[in-house]
């Protein structure tokens, strides 16, 4: 869901600016278009030249530095952007924030801008918990913010505690997952049922043999996904893959094909669509034996111990 997307990422003056190079990295890896904004006290941790190289764009450190002067550089970022990421996030910059004070291009970029504005705490356990920042927060929250929480552990100024910095995975995640639930609300299938089958079954001849077809399950699953993102309720009945179960889908996990045939029309009454994409083996045992069988036995038996599943 960050393909293509613009987000302009602010990086405030604390230690954890080192990790917004990381973060930078993984949203351009992610698809993203990236333009960073260091305040002044952010360059004395990670220079602009460092945004710059893993951006592929100009970096922004002064309001009144206009490198086009057809545009207005802070208009323009926060007409440009479809988020805006604070990370990370200090106590001096989310004050600023919370009061609607202006005076460096970040925060003036912060006050232009329409787009969704994502704030990533980072400081010391003991000014995160202070009730003017808890206090600067929670009005934040109230003015429609999203935060990313920070972590708990040890921190550069050798306190324990709450006020590390969301790591660069989670940030991406917690974007991503904001622009699928938006992409839901609005979509061709917001409030219908659909029912997914997907991946093979295994039909077992004894506790270490089976018959089966060749299936990834991607197929099934990549319909999950884009069924999900178009605002349905997916439920997603599966047979062993090496996939990991989709966010957010409804997985029932089968082996045979008893078993997918039984949980697929246990809801097909109420969907309002049905998908079968599962390569579902063609035959089964007549007999499944409790203890492994020898290969002889096996072989020599299985032209008359076979049945048709359909």
């Amino acid at each position: 869901m960050l393909k293509d997307k613009k987000i302009v990422l602010g990086v405030s003056g604390g230690i954890a600016a080192y990790k917004a190079a990381a973060l930078t990295s993984k949203l351009v890896q992610a698809g993203a278009k990236v333009k960073v904004i260091l305040t002044e006290s952010a360059t004395q941790f990670v220079t602009p030249l460092t945004f710059q190289a893993l951006s592929r764009e100009p970096v922004y450190t002064n309001t009144f530095v206009e490198p086009d002067p057809n545009k207005i550089a802070h208009i323009e970022l926060a007409d440009w952007a479809d988020a805006m990421v604070i990370a990370p996030a200090t106590a001096n910059i989310i004050g600023k924030l919370a009061n609607g004070l202006a005076d460096d291009m970040l925060s003036t970029t912060l006050l232009a801008t329409k787009a969704p504005i994502f704030v990533a705490p980072a400081m010391n356990v003991n000014m995160y918990e202070h009730q003017a920042v808890q206090r600067n927060m929670q009005q934040l929250v109230e003015d429609g913010v999203e935060i990313i929480d920070a972590n708990a552990g040890y921190l550069a100024c050798g306190w324990i505690g709450k006020g590390r910095l969301a790591e660069p995975e989670e940030i991406v995640t917690f974007l991503d997952l904001f622009f699928i639930r938006k992409e839901r609300m609005n979509s061709s299938l917001r409030g219908k049922k659909v029912v997914i089958s997907a991946g093979p079954t295994q039909e077992k001849i004894d506790p270490v043999r089976y018959f089966t077809n060749h299936s990834s399950g991607k197929m099934g699953y990549a319909i999950a996904h884009a069924a999900y993102l178009r605002g349905a309720e997916v439920t997603l009945v599966s047979g062993p893959t090496n996939l990991m179960a989709p966010v957010g889908i409804k997985t029932i996990h089968i082996e045979s094909a008893k078993e997918m045939y039984e949980a697929v029309t246990s809801l097909y009454d109420e969907a309002d669509i049905v998908i079968k994409s599962a390569a579902v083996a063609d035959y089964r045992p007549a007999v499944t034996y409790t203890q492994k069988r020898k290969k002889n036995q096996v072989l020599g038996r299985l032209k008359w111990t076979v049945q048709r599943i359909f």
